[in-house]
């Protein structure tokens, strides 16, 4: 044992009402995707916002969405995934550089799973939809980057899942209106892949930490 206690990546006293959220999320991605299973249409929720069929955002703002999609493409995820790993380890966080990584594949691989269990299409057979993984992706990292924010500023309960709530609704509400706003998911989608990152995330760093304090307290050889 090292006698230096490793900071958690999900501080202690958020692990209650990130797990009520992370249920309350779970419920809301599951309802959905019920309700849209084998859809190819917009919902009637999804009329309300906009035509989702079709691009609906012109320049400048064209090239907002454009730049925000990017983040969620293969070679843009991947600059961002290691752009936050080095951020992490030069903060001297190396769990929360693992969390990093670990989210980020978990929250992938969940929506890529959903995408084929629920079988909502957009623009035609093949284009699986729901949820959105672009949400889920951006939604993830913001997670992510408020939880370690939170343990680096000391921040209590309250303050703390303030943070960790709004970063993941800004963050959200961006790559989700780039989404619908390039034609590439509907809102309903959007909202699914942002309750797939609230449900993953927490769910990912309880483990994690659970996992790394057993083996610290292993007894050494």
């Amino acid at each position: 044992m090292t006698g230096r206690p490793a900071h958690a990546v999900l501080p202690p006293a958020l692990r209650g009402w990130l797990g009520l959220v992370a249920a309350l999320a779970t419920l809301v991605a599951g309802a959905l995707g019920v309700r849209y299973a084998g859809h190819g249409e917009p919902g009637r929720v999804d009329r309300w916002f906009v035509r989702p069929t079709a691009d609906s955002v012109r320049p400048p703002w064209r090239y907002v969405a454009l730049t925000l999609d990017f983040l969620g493409e293969p070679a843009g995820s991947v600059l961002v995934v290691v752009a936050c790993v080095a951020g992490c380890l030069l903060l001297r966080r190396p769990r929360a550089a693992v969390l990093v990584v670990a989210g980020v594949g978990v929250t992938v691989g969940v929506t890529t799973l959903l995408k084929h269990l629920v079988g909502r299409t957009i623009h035609g057979p093949g284009n699986l939809s729901y949820p959105s993984g672009h949400t889920a992706f951006l939604t993830a990292l913001a997670l992510m980057a408020a939880l370690l924010a939170t343990d680096l500023l000391g921040l209590g309960r309250t303050a703390g899942t303030s943070l960790v709530l709004v970063a993941a609704l800004v963050a959200g509400t961006a790559m989700g209106w780039a989404e619908v706003a390039l034609g590439a998911h509907y809102p309903t989608d959007a909202l699914g892949g942002w309750c797939t990152a609230l449900a993953v995330v927490p769910a990912t760093a309880w483990l994690l930490d659970r996992t790394a304090d057993r083996l610290t307290e292993r007894p050494s050889a």
